[in-house]
């Protein structure tokens, strides 16, 4: 019983450290948003008490719900792009293949990029003078698809989220390859056995196996759709036109370019809820599913 106790308060402490980092970088910030978010506020005169104004306010502006459609455009770009694109790199690098090893460091090379190396590299890929993308479509006869990628407003999202998927497609490819790598192959040689191989194998015995790898892929892929910001602010700014604000980026320009800390911290409570209805909507598809 002592000894039980006493491992108890080993665990405790241990953690405790942790505990305290984590209360002090996520949940603190948190609450002091949520609180910030009842207060008009320039960051020096004193604070001004408004309720609920600053979210009436939100909800009323265009471009706010401008870039919830823009960030739902990222969050479908990320599961429709990213993870099928993870899922088929690590189907193919987890065979026997010669560089192998190779091919999954290149493959996971955008991730360890910094986003503004990521930025920069797309935005010159993107030029409409200079651009690479351009460049290739002007060498192969095709000079009437040339297009101002960026500076369009019908173009600039769909440049962003090819832009976006290739940062991040490493990530999930990593992912996925861990947990092919744990099926047993004694299951691989069952299914061989029983006549099962290429995309049948996948659909019937690789994806049901890694269920809840995708899960997981899934939720990461969501909760990184709603914070993303340094790609699209140093590549676009949030322009043309607002065309590629997502709502970090209004939060930014709110509570740091207009000096709207108290209107700013009410988008970032927002942002904060709407992830965890769509994340916690997920579980539950997801474990529905599994039951």
């Amino acid at each position: 019983m002592h000894t039980l106790k006493g491992t108890k308060y080993a665990i405790f402490f241990g953690l405790l450290p942790a505990l305290i980092i984590y209360l002090g970088i996520a949940v603190v910030p948190i609450g002091m948003s949520a609180y910030y978010s009842f207060f008009n506020w320039d960051g020096i005169r004193p604070l001004s008490y408004v309720g609920l104004e600053n979210f009436t306010e939100i909800f009323k502006d265009s471009i706010f719900w401008l870039s919830v459609k823009n960030n739902a455009y990222i969050l479908l770009s990320g599961l429709l792009g990213q993870i099928p694109v993870g899922l088929l790199l690590a189907l193919i690098l987890n065979r026997k293949m010669k560089g192998a090893g190779f091919f999954r460091t290149i493959g996971f090379l955008p991730v360890v990029i910094s986003s503004v190396m990521v930025s920069l590299i797309w935005s010159t890929v993107y030029n409409t003078e200079y651009g690479l993308l351009n460049s290739i479509l002007g060498a192969v006869g095709l000079d009437s698809w040339q297009q101002n990628w960026l500076g369009d407003t019908a173009w600039s999202m769909l440049s962003i989220s090819v832009a976006y998927i290739w940062q991040n497609c490493g990530f999930f490819m990593v992912i996925f390859l861990a947990a092919l790598q744990n099926i047993p192959n004694e299951v691989n040689e069952a299914a061989e056995l029983d006549g099962a191989s290429g995309l049948r194998k996948v659909m019937r015995i690789t994806i049901p196996m890694i269920r809840g790898t995708i899960l997981v892929a899934v939720v990461f892929s969501i909760s990184n759709s709603f914070r993303v910001f340094d790609l699209i602010q140093i590549m676009t700014g949030g322009g043309p036109a607002h065309a590629t604000e997502v709502m970090t980026v209004y939060m930014y320009s709110n509570a740091f370019v207009n000096m709207r800390f108290g209107y700013g911290s009410a988008v970032s409570v927002l942002i904060l809820l709407f992830s965890l209805i769509v994340v916690s909507v997920v579980n539950r598809l997801g474990k529905e599913k599994e039951a």
